[in-house]
C-alpha cells in the first residue's frame, strides 16, 4: 500500500501570496484563533488584542500589567516589563498567558483580570517562560527558555538550561531539562508525543508521554541542525509538522518521513551564513539580531491555523505591526480549544 500524497507536494509560497489582518500590533509573537473567526494576538502593551472576523479589533490590557518601559532602546523592550509571549485557552476561554518578561505562567480573562498560577518552581525563579499549551486531559505545558532573566546573553551553542513542565492537579513540576533554548511545544493528534522546538539546538525534539504525564524516548525530530534558529511549531491535520525561522526569516515543514521542506523564505543565503558563522562563534548580539529580518513577519515567530476550514494561517512575529497571512493546501491539526468553543 502506498502512502498517500502529501498535500504540500509542489506547495510553496511567495511575498505576493500575503494578505494582512490588524494594525498597530505590538510584538504579536504568538496567536490564537477561535471557530468563528476571531483572532487574538499578545501584546507587548501588557495584554492581548481581540481582531473580530470583521477586523475590527480591541486591545485588553492585563489589571496587574507592569508599567510600559518609556526607553527607547529596542534591546531592553525585548526584556523587560511585561512581555505577554505564548497564549493558549483554558477550558472557560479565558488565556493562560506565558509572560516572557514577569517570567510566570499567568490566568487572564477576557475583561484583563490578571492572576499568577506560578511564579516560582521549587522554591527559586522559574526563568523565562515561553510558550504555553493544553492538552485534552487538561494539562498545561511550558516552555522555559532559560533561566536567565536577559535571554540575550544566552544566545549560544553552549546554552542548555531550558526545560518543559507540566502543571497538573495543581503542581508543577519539571518534565525534562537540559534544552537548548525551549521555545514553543505542541502535541500531536493522538497526544502520543510532546514536540519542542529548541531555537539553540536549531532543532525539535519530541518525547513520548506517559500516562502521569512524565515523559519518556527523547529524540531530534528530523535534522539535527537547521542551521537556523527555530521558533514556533504547528501541526497540520496530515501531519506534516510546520515551523518558522526566526531572524533568518522562513516557513517549513517537517513531514510524517521527516523530510523538510522550504515553504517560504524571506531572508537570504547571505544573512544565513552570516548568522550561522555568529552563532557558532557566541557572538550573536542585539545589533546582529536587528540587522536581520525579511519584510513579511519580521522575525518570524509562529504558525496558527483559523478560518471556518482551519485553512487560513497566520503568522505571528515579534517586529511587524500587523499579522500575514495565506491560505494553505491542508487544514491544521485543531487544538482542543476548536471543539469546546464549536460546540458553545
Amino acid at each position: 500500500m502506498t502512502d498517500p500524497t502529501n498535500p504540500l507536494d509542489g506547495f510553496s509560497i511567495t511575498q505576493d501570496d500575503f494578505d494582512y489582518v490588524g494594525t498597530d500590533l505590538r510584538r504579536p509573537e504568538c496567536i490564537l484563533a477561535e471557530p468563528d473567526g476571531t483572532l487574538w494576538s499578545a501584546d507587548a502593551r501588557g495584554g492581548v488584542m481581540r481582531i473580530a472576523a470583521d477586523g475590527t479589533q480591541r486591545l485588553i490590557t492585563q489589571s496587574t500589567a507592569l508599567a510600559g518601559l518609556t526607553t527607547d532602546d529596542a534591546g531592553s523592550r525585548l526584556v523587560d516589563g511585561t512581555l505577554p509571549n505564548g497564549l493558549a485557552f483554558d477550558r472557560e476561554g479565558d488565556f493562560l498567558v506565558s509572560n516572557f518578561g514577569t517570567d510566570r505562567l499567568e490566568h487572564m480573562t477576557r475583561d484583563g483580570r490578571t492572576t499568577p498560577i506560578f511564579e516560582t518552581l521549587d522554591g527559586g525563579p522559574i526563568g523565562k517562560v515561553n510558550f504555553v499549551c493544553r492538552d485534552s486531559q487538561d494539562r498545561v505545558w511550558v516552555t522555559v527558555s532559560t533561566k536567565a532573566h536577559d535571554w540575550r546573553r544566552q544566545l549560544t551553542p553552549e546554552v542548555e538550561d531550558g526545560q518543559l513542565l507540566v502543571y497538573t492537579d495543581g503542581k508543577l513540576r519539571v518534565v525534562a531539562d537540559g534544552l537548548r533554548f525551549a521555545n514553543e511545544c505542541k502535541l500531536d493528534a493522538a497526544e502520543e508525543y510532546i514536540y519542542v522546538a529548541q531555537t539553540c539546538g536549531r532543532n525539535i525534539l519530541r518525547f513520548r508521554i506517559q500516562e502521569d504525564g512524565s515523559l519518556a524516548d527523547r529524540e531530534v525530530y528530523g535534522p539535527e541542525d537547521h542551521g537556523r534558529f527555530i521558533d514556533g511549531i504547528a501541526f497540520d491535520s496530515f501531519g506534516n509538522l510546520w515551523g518558522t525561522y526566526i531572524f533568518t526569516d522562513g516557513i517549513f515543514a517537517i513531514t510524517p518521513e521527516r523530510d523538510v521542506r522550504i515553504l517560504f523564505d524571506d531572508s537570504t543565503p547571505e544573512e544565513i551564513e552570516r548568522f550561522d558563522r555568529r552563532f557558532r562563534a557566541g557572538t550573536v548580539d542585539m545589533d546582529l539580531m536587528l540587522s536581520m529580518g525579511g519584510p513579511v513577519a519580521t522575525w518570524c515567530a509562529s504558525v496558527t491555523f483559523g478560518g471556518p476550514d482551519l485553512r487560513d494561517v497566520y503568522v505571528g512575529s515579534l517586529r511587524q505591526t500587523r499579522l500575514p497571512h495565506f491560505r494553505s493546501p491542508v487544514a491544521g491539526l485543531p487544538l482542543v480549544h476548536w471543539s469546546e468553543m464549536a460546540g458553545r
